[in-house]
């Protein structure tokens, strides 16, 4: 196995590793702590279908299944991401998956399908670099705040651009808005990652409205910075699986041309427990 960083902060290619065989347990310990360590590893010509994609997500914990099913998938545990104008549809927005859920998932392994001729892309952030290039004074103020994740916005904006078919009443019904600290300790790693986004997170607890109007859009925008990023171009057999605890992503949509994906979420793990402080 090839370990080929991207950056000095964020992304690495993994070369010497074909994912459509079963892998060992030196391989699979060998690929978490690369994620671990680089937050989300890619590989290039790999050759997988649903039931491979499936089986190699199982590997590295439980599958978790995602409130928002698109209207394109047949298997609840494989989102299908099919878009040819997706501007403006969510995940051109700095975000972490299924930050709304209780108990957001451990990673996301997404594999191209299909491609448009020029474009797509997918950028990645690290939520440590988000965090640590905050202020000293700032890091103090937001380290004991909570925050609201909501599903509200996210559905509606796949509702109107005809991604899903749920009802959105039953829908928060069943996924009512939780709170999240601000900075969470990954439970693996023990590092702090800022964790806020503008696709779900609608407002920081104890501050005013005026007070969320100013601090809740600085932090998110601290995820723009190049500097705490990498950026990936997608090929036939491309596979990226990154870390939700300390990644956050977006979807480049500079396209007009079909572009398909399918996503295996992986659950949290209630097991792990901060390895340090």
């Amino acid at each position: 196995m090839e370990i080929e960083p991207l950056t000095p902060t964020i992304g690495a290619v993994i070369r010497g590793v074909d994912l459509s065989v079963e892998p060992d347990e030196y391989t699979v310990a060998a690929l978490r702590r690369a994620l671990l360590d680089h937050l989300v590893i890619f590989f290039r010509d790999q050759d997988l279908d649903d039931e491979r994609h499936l089986a190699l997500a199982l590997k590295f914990g439980s599958l978790s299944v995602p409130p928002l099913a698109t209207a394109y998938q047949d298997t609840p545990a494989i989102t299908v991401l099919d878009q040819v104008n997706p501007k403006g549809e969510g995940a051109d927005q700095w975000h972490s998956d299924n930050s709304f859920m209780a108990h957001p998932p451990l990673g996301s392994m997404l594999r191209c399908v299909q491609l448009p001729r020029r474009g797509g892309d997918t950028c990645f952030a690290s939520a440590y670099a988000a965090y640590e290039t905050l202020p000293d004074s700032l890091r103090g103020f937001v380290d004991g705040l909570d925050a609201v994740h909501d599903i509200t916005l996210p559905m509606r904006k796949a509702l109107l651009a005809g991604h899903t078919s749920l009802d959105l009443a039953e829908t928060q019904k069943q996924w009512p808005p939780v709170t999240h600290p601000i900075v969470r300790v990954h439970p693996e790693t023990g590092r702090r990652a800022l964790y806020v986004n503008r696709n779900s997170t609608t407002h920081i607890l104890g501050l005013t409205e005026r007070q969320n109007e100013a601090l809740l859009p600085l932090l998110c925008d601290q995820f723009r910075s190049p500097d705490i990023q990498c950026r990936f171009r997608w090929e036939p057999g491309s596979v990226a699986f990154w870390d939700n605890r300390s990644v956050q992503h977006y979807a480049v949509a500079d396209y007009t041309e079909r572009r398909l994906m399918h996503r295996v979420t992986i659950d949290f793990d209630a097991n792990l427990t901060p390895t340090q402080t």
